[in-house]
């Protein structure tokens, strides 16, 4: 494979309360570009995990994903998005929307810009040296979408709600593909995740409905862990990191995601016949109200859904391998191009922990990046 050569741009997409909302734009090295003409190239937007409740653009970003498509001269972009709360499902939607519509229509002369003498934005520096103008055009034709854990919840809704819509999809992990589902709104009084402990709702209160909704808007939420002298060495100092088990845990994960509190959605779903979630799409469907059912990819999928690589840990305690078997069933339902690739004994997150002595995922890898650029550029087998 080819080194990883490129140069990442940050750029602001938009403004929420006059704070940016940011993407990070990593551009493939063409070296000796001379005078030639500016080369068209596909491009993945990619969203990050976090259960919608934390991280940022630099947050999870798969290397092993990044590093393979700029080796075949794609452009990779990591986008913030508002988080839960106090931001809902709603909110990430129109950021999606924007994202889509920035990296179409604007970005191009944002590049021009940032890479001329006179350029808007510094680069940070990465790989080799960049050509002193834009090599590249984005190709509007050929945008594709990846996401992992919450990120492929969010890739889901670029499916179903950006324009221009993503070509081919790539989902690790992802949330959304069953959200009705007793996970996300079931009381929870034993571990769950990983065997790790029950958090007290007590230490969160500023991050619980009501006094949630007081919290100051943000996209960006880094990462953040106790040092090596704490009581629980390496435990996460950002509270935000806890949130996403905290919510399912207490079993109003969807109240958060919909910001529907009073009456709580999660409260009127536990009230529903068990076997509902047993029965067919429409009913269910017909369980939540109308103005939030677009937040629920599975209540969407129809023949013009995009080709889609789903691939999941069958040992996952943090989203459910069933969540990809379902969407699996219901896009193989609509005849659409899917692949869903189970990833034997392998938790949450596998892919940025190193595997166990005797595994690899280097076969993974290709199959999924290939997957890929088999969607959004034919010609490159």
């Amino acid at each position: 494979m080819e080194s990883d050569s490129r140069c990442i741009f940050s750029f602001d997409y938009k403004h929420i309360g006059g704070k940016p909302v940011a993407l990070e734009v990593y551009l493939p090295v063409l070296r000796d570009c001379g005078s030639q003409p500016p080369i068209r190239r596909p491009v993945v937007i990619y969203f990050h995990g976090g259960a919608l409740t934390v991280g940022n653009k630099r947050s999870w970003v798969p290397t092993w994903l990044q590093s393979r498509l700029s080796a075949q001269r794609f452009i990779f972009i990591s986008a913030d998005y508002r988080l839960m709360p106090p931001a809902t499902g709603h909110d990430i939607v129109e950021d999606i929307q924007d994202v889509f519509r920035f990296v179409a229509t604007s970005l191009n002369s944002r590049l021009d810009e940032a890479m001329s003498d006179k350029g808007g934005a510094d680069p940070i520096p990465a790989g080799d040296n960049l050509s002193p103008r834009n090599p590249y055009r984005i190709d509007a034709e050929a945008i594709g979408v990846a996401g992992t854990s919450a990120g492929g919840l969010c890739a889901y809704l670029a499916c179903m709600h950006a324009d221009p819509k993503p070509r081919v999809v790539l989902n690790m992990y992802g949330m959304g593909g069953k959200l009705y589902n007793p996970h996300y709104f079931t009381p929870k009084s034993e571990p769950f995740f990983r065997g790790r402990e029950l958090l007290d709702p007590q230490q969160f209160r500023s991050f619980l409905h009501p006094q949630s909704s007081e919290l100051e808007p943000t996209s960006d939420s880094p990462l953040a862990y106790h040092p090596p002298t704490y009581d629980i060495p390496g435990y996460p100092s950002n509270p935000r990191m806890l949130l996403g088990r905290l919510y399912l845990q207490l079993g109003t994960y969807l109240d958060y995601y919909t910001g529907m509190h009073e009456p709580s959605l999660s409260a009127y779903l536990r009230s529903l016949p068990v076997d509902l979630t047993s029965r067919v799409e429409g009913l269910r469907a017909n369980s939540i109200p109308e103005q939030h059912r677009p937040l629920f990819p599975q209540f969407a999928v129809t023949s013009a859904w995009p080709p889609t690589c789903l691939v999941h840990g069958s040992a996952d305690t943090a989203v459910l391998i069933e969540e990809s078997r379902h969407m699996h069933s219901l896009l193989m339902a609509a005849n659409v191009d899917v692949e869903l690739w189970e990833v034997d004994g392998a938790e949450h997150s596998f892919d940025y922990e190193p595997p166990t002595v005797g595994t690899s995922y280097e076969t993974l890898f290709h199959d999924a990046v290939k997957f890929l650029i088999d969607h959004l550029n034919p010609s490159t087998t």
